[in-house]
């Protein structure tokens, strides 16, 4: 396995995916400039067991909430491609179908589609956002998850220095949680995950894997699906959600992770909180604040341009980016005012929110 992974068509493969929209970035372009070389070295690396990660480049985003954005170099992507290349087909087959987050025909408005379904079939629901999640991943848990299907130890190895390399990166984004039963070397095994890289995301799926098999085996629960850590549990008994809860957060705390406290049963026809927009039963409407961050955004855009910093061909296709987006929720209304507002161009206000 290590052997395939390690293979010129498939760190060819890995390029091409970590550089897929991004080839105009320096780092990119300064790696494609020598590819076959770059290429060349990263599978001498590999195969003599030498490679080592780079250091990370950290940086807080704000939206949807303080968060620290820890991104690898390039060079590093490509692994992290060419591991999950491999890796992913064999733990994909365990998922569950409502799994949406990092997956081949998944995604956030197939997420947001199969939501409103449950939203029209079900009476109330759940939603649960796991506290701190990235950051209280447990490493040692989630190596031993991953050991279980993977039998190649050489794989394992580069695991491990994957593992490693972000030991620490989120030390100061975590707050100490402490569950029963804990002692020191329990306190202090290495945690977190860096938000940024492929593997991080592909192994938050598999970290959750084994209690989204909980909640539909042992729960019972008919229509429940997960985003990364939003979780959405439906049921037509308000009394069936509350019996739920504490179930939930024993099998989450053997999990070393834990939820935010405001999680509550409610009737669908209240609006469900989810991946940026409200969730009615036949229709949804994007979140007030998603607007508002948007519109700052758009400010910045139109100064820049204005300044001569940025092209107009940047500031309409980060436009039609977000217009792509917010398409999928009753926002034709929305879209046109801030348009209008922001650019006093009616008719291409118009043309641009259709």
């Amino acid at each position: 396995m290590y052997h395939e992974l390690t293979s010129w068509n498939n760190l060819l493969l890995a390029y091409k995916k970590a550089s897929a929209g991004k080839r105009g970035h320096p780092n990119v372009a300064a790696f494609e400039y020598r590819l076959e070389d770059n290429l060349f070295r990263l599978q001498h690396e590999l195969r003599t067991k030498t490679y080592c990660p780079e250091k990370y480049n950290s940086f807080y985003i704000h939206e949807p909430k303080r968060r620290l954005i820890s991104a690898a170099d390039f060079r590093d992507r490509v692994v992290h491609h060419a591991l999950c290349n491999l890796i992913a087909p064999i733990f994909e087959r365990s998922f569950i179908f409502d799994s949406y987050a990092n997956r081949v025909g998944k995604g956030t408005h197939r997420a947001l589609n199969r939501c409103q379904e449950f939203a029209r079939r079900y009476q109330f629901v759940m939603p649960l956002d796991l506290r701190q999640f990235f950051p209280s991943i447990d490493c040692a848990m989630l190596r031993a998850t991953l050991a279980r299907k993977i039998n190649d130890p050489e794989v394992l190895w580069l695991v491990d220095r994957i593992l490693a390399s972000g030991k620490g990166v989120l030390s100061e984004a975590y707050d100490m949680v402490y569950f029963p039963g804990d002692d020191l070397f329990a306190i202090n095994r290495p945690r977190g995950l860096p938000i940024g890289n492929l593997t991080s995301q592909f192994w938050a799926n598999v970290y959750l894997n084994a209690f989204d098999h909980f909640v539909k085996r042992e729960l019972r629960c008919r229509a429940y699906l997960r985003y990364v850590d939003d979780l959405l549990f439906f049921a037509d008994d308000k009394a069936i959600l509350w019996n739920w809860k504490p179930r939930i957060e024993k099998q989450l705390a053997d999990l070393r992770v834990t939820r935010h406290a405001s999680a509550h049963p409610l009737p669908v026809t209240e609006g469900i909180p989810f991946l940026g927009f409200i969730v009615y039963p036949q229709r949804r409407r994007l979140k007030q604040r998603k607007g508002i961050y948007f519109q700052r955004k758009l400010r910045d855009w139109r100064a820049a341009y204005q300044a001569g910093e940025i092209p107009l061909a940047d500031v309409a296709a980060s436009v039609r980016g977000w217009i792509n987006h917010v398409r999928y929720g009753n926002t034709i209304g929305l879209r046109q005012a801030i348009l209008r507002r922001s650019f006093s161009l009616n008719r291409h206000a118009k043309a641009l929110s259709a």
